[in-house]
């Protein structure tokens, strides 16, 4: 009789434990936290996503890399081209781009005035005035240009070197920068001066030191501009990377100076195969100038003095061009 009785009461007890059973096994771990307990133990046990991780750090870094390479390359492209002003700037001169006409045009007046007063005509004047005010000036950029990369090729690596051991020594880059410009020797220390000083004025360092390639157009300075560009963007050990790079300097350096060896000889052969018509014109003429006058006298002679000009021009760039090694 109590057994009839009390099955209802033993059934609702039994389906209680029952739902309280499947509450624990279910419910239970989501909400007491296990199961994500059990999810990180599980992923910090795996290789595999934390490789995923690295490789996903890496990429993104290769990535800031590129963009760097990218933004100088854009740069350069832009730069390939450089205006008058940045032609006055490379050669390490004050001008303006007035100063810079009235001297061209200074130059004209003064060859057409020598030449005129020499018996030319008045067209053959005007040609070597032409082309002293157009040429000369442009030439005489191109010399100074070129004479100021070679001393800064001379001291860039031992700049570098000082960069180097700064950092070494737990100095900023800047710092060291700064070192080099009040100590340096000149051209680096104006142009690293140029970049504190444009860093100063609020231009982030990497294109502070981006700008060096525009007043210095060497591989160089590129080299240097993308070294600290990629380290400001992606981060690194600046002191291995500029340590390298000053090896890299060395070597260049050591291959040009042997370049220079080894092409002496051919660079002499040229000086004296151009330089021997003139020089046995300028002979002929001490010994019997009556002979030779017909050439600047006579209008044949004075067009066949034109046209052997233009061919030893030629030829002199020619031999130039074959005796230049690029590296």
């Amino acid at each position: 009789m109590f057994a009839l009785d009390n099955q209802p009461l033993m059934m609702a007890i039994l389906a209680t434990v029952a739902v309280g059973g499947l509450a624990w096994v279910f419910l239970y771990p989501l909400l007491s936290g296990e199961r994500n307990v059990e999810r990180r133990v599980a992923t910090a046990a795996q290789t595999q996503p934390a490789q995923r991780a690295v490789r996903g750090a890496q990429k993104s870094r290769r990535e800031q890399v590129e963009e760097s390479l990218k933004d100088l390359e854009l740069r350069q492209r832009k730069n390939a081209r450089p205006t008058l002003a940045q032609r006055i700037q490379q050669a390490g001169l004050s001008w303006t781009t007035r100063q810079y006409t009235l001297i061209s045009v200074g130059m004209a007046i003064v060859a057409f005035g020598l030449v005129f007063g020499m018996g030319f005509g008045p067209l053959a004047a005007l040609g070597f005035g032409f082309a002293a005010g157009l040429g000369l000036p442009f030439w005489i950029l191109l010399f100074l240009k070129k004479r100021r990369e070679n001393r800064f090729l001379a001291v860039f690596p031992d700049a570098v070197d000082v960069i180097v051991r700064g950092i070494k020594a737990g100095l900023p880059l800047l710092d060291s920068m700064k070192m080099i410009a009040a100590e340096g020797q000149e051209p680096v220390k104006s142009e690293f001066k140029a970049i504190i000083e444009t860093q100063t004025i609020g231009l982030p360092l990497g294109e502070a030191c981006g700008k060096l390639y525009e007043r210095m157009p060497l591989p160089e300075a590129n080299f240097f501009a993308i070294v600290v560009a990629i380290q400001q963007k992606a981060g690194g050990n600046l002191s291995e990377a500029l340590g390298n790079l000053s090896k890299v300097l060395r070597e260049r350096k050591k291959m040009k100076a042997k370049i220079q060896a080894m092409s002496m000889e051919a660079k002499a052969s040229a000086a004296i195969i151009g330089s021997l018509p003139p020089a046995v014109m300028g002979l002929v003429w001490i010994t019997s100038p009556t002979y030779i006058e017909l050439l600047w006298t006579h209008p044949t002679g004075q067009l066949m003095l034109l046209g052997s000009a233009m061919w030893m021009s030629m030829g002199v760039m020619v031999m130039k061009k074959m005796i230049n090694f690029d590296f």
